[in-house]
């Protein structure tokens, strides 16, 4: 027997945004072109800026253009235009009460996301095809006690160690998959903690973050001495 878990999806689309931006890097255009699909049939006001090296790494470009007129499209070719694209220029103007989707290379995720600080949008969502690399600071680095509510169990994390290897070698069988902080399988719940968290993973929001109310246990850690999980 194999055992599967439900799916998941780490870029879900909000269908009662008041409106979307869709941000495409060359392959990324992948999922967009299902969201901007769905948005269209829902009638829902949607625009697609999408970038790609040249025309002919893009892909989708006929049935993209086909809904010209129906929805705004920004087209931005490294080739045409001498250079990658100014994701600062492009997103200005559009509004912070909208929702931005982003899904392409690392570096066009990192431009994408310091763009949409500098422009004060707080709705913003991306998906990596990779894991960010993040060390843990000083004050992360050291040995603290994971208390397991549900399970009734503590366990110690030492220096270097994963909180996920610790609870899989203590016994315990926390769902999981990529060990690199991208894919969402290893999320769980803080019940409580003292000192900090400090998140590694490249999926949880800035806000999820600063929230502390989850988090992804196979690269992220605690900066004091004890953690409480629901697990």
């Amino acid at each position: 027997m194999i055992e599967i878990s439900a799916p998941r999806n780490n870029f879900a689309l909000r269908e009662d945004a008041g409106k979307s931006v869709l941000v495409s890097g060359g392959i990324g255009i992948t999922p967009l072109w299902c969201m901007l699909q769905h948005l269209v049939a829902l009638g829902k006001p949607v625009e697609l800026i999408y970038c790609a090296r040249s025309r002919q790494e893009a892909a989708f470009l006929e049935p993209i253009a086909a809904l010209a007129g129906r929805v705004p499209l920004t087209w931005h070719f490294d080739s045409e235009h001498g250079g990658p694209p100014d994701l600062t220029a492009l997103l200005a103007n559009r509004g912070a009460d909208s929702d931005y989707y982003c899904c392409g290379p690392a570096p066009m995720l990192d431009a994408f996301e310091k763009a949409c600080e500098r422009l004060s949008y707080a709705n913003w969502h991306i998906e990596r095809f990779a894991a960010v690399a993040m060390e843990p600071s000083a004050a992360a680095s050291g040995s603290f006690e994971v208390v397991c509510e549900k399970s009734g169990r503590t366990v110690q994390v030492p220096t270097g160690a994963s909180i996920l290897d610790v609870l899989i070698d203590a016994g315990l069988n926390p769902d999981h998959s990529c060990r690199e902080g991208v894919c969402g399988a290893c999320e769980t719940a803080v019940l409580g903690f003292d000192g900090g968290l400090e998140h590694l993973d490249s999926v949880l929001t800035r806000k999820e973050h600063e929230a502390g109310k989850t988090m992804m246990i196979c690269v992220s850690r605690c900066t004091g001495r004890r953690l409480v999980l629901d697990i």
